[in-house]
């Protein structure tokens, strides 16, 4: 499921489709077969990996777009009908019940972005053997890994972001969270299948250029922070000299992420 509004996503996304690691999207589309596609979607929400994916693929793509949210699955249809080479298909699905129904022995391979971090241990587990066992390639771009650096920092920040990766591990619907720990944990479970993993950082780099997102990115730190009962106070003079240094374009921030490549050991 997705949970997310799709004015943050749009906001997001810029930050998202510069961080990508290109040596781990050009691993993943190293493993693919020279002849038409079809790529099955994860939590596909606004169709985000279709935005960073789509021209970098030298054959047609038929994309099956799947999410909980059916509103975000209409914004990808109108956003990529028109511009996908191939056929572009969205379903309505609950990956938390129906993972095992996907259709992943019709698909070449399966990617999704910004969503690992949400999911729990059992969750995981069955992902990885699902795919493992149908033996298809995996694309799994940014999964937020606990690092923020702030510059200029703020005494709050790291209260704050330790606030935050406990959050990270509330239940998002499929559990417990595997938040911060989900990219490794992830890696390794495909590594102990007999899969290759190439892995590298996709970090966020907000700053002058991105106020929208990085005042809406830190109010979402400023709920959680009230959420769990820190003190008003010191939230609200966290939160004036944030917004003060995002008016006056001198704050920046980096966001930790992981991409990774999962590619079967056999030849497809």
């Amino acid at each position: 499921m997705s949970g997310f509004s799709s004015e943050w996503l749009a906001l997001r996304e810029p930050l998202d489709l510069v961080a990508r690691n290109a040596e781990v999207e050009e691993a993943f589309l190293g493993r693919l077969p020279e002849r038409p596609l079809r790529i099955l979607d994860l939590a596909s929400g606004a169709g985000s990996t279709i935005a960073a994916m789509h021209a970098k693929f030298s054959q047609p793509v038929n994309w099956l777009l799947t999410d909980h949210d059916p509103a975000l699955l209409e914004i990808a249809a109108e956003r990529w009908r028109n511009e996908a080479t191939g056929r572009l298909e969205t379903r309505q699905v609950d990956l938390a019940g129906d993972l095992e129904d996907l259709p992943l022995a019709d698909v070449d391979a399966v990617t999704t972005s910004a969503f690992l971090d949400l999911v729990s241990e059992e969750f995981l587990l069955r992902l990885t053997d699902v795919i493992v066992r149908a033996g298809k390639p995996f694309l799994a771009s940014l999964t937020y890994d606990g690092r923020t650096a702030f510059e200029p920092s703020h005494p709050f920040d790291a209260t704050l972001g330790a606030a935050l990766n406990a959050h990270q591990k509330s239940d998002k619907g499929f559990g417990p969270a595997l938040g911060p720990d989900a990219a490794v944990r992830a890696t390794g479970l495909f590594e102990d299948r007999g899969y290759r993993v190439v892995r590298g950082p996709s970090d966020w780099r907000g700053g002058p250029s991105s106020p929208e997102f990085l005042l809406e990115f830190l109010r979402g730190w400023g709920r959680v922070g009230q959420e769990i009962g820190l003190e008003e106070s010191s939230l609200d003079a966290w939160w004036g000299d944030r917004q003060g240094k995002i008016r006056s374009g001198e704050l920046h921030v980096e966001v930790g992420h992981i991409d990774f490549a999962a590619l079967p050991s056999s030849a497809l």
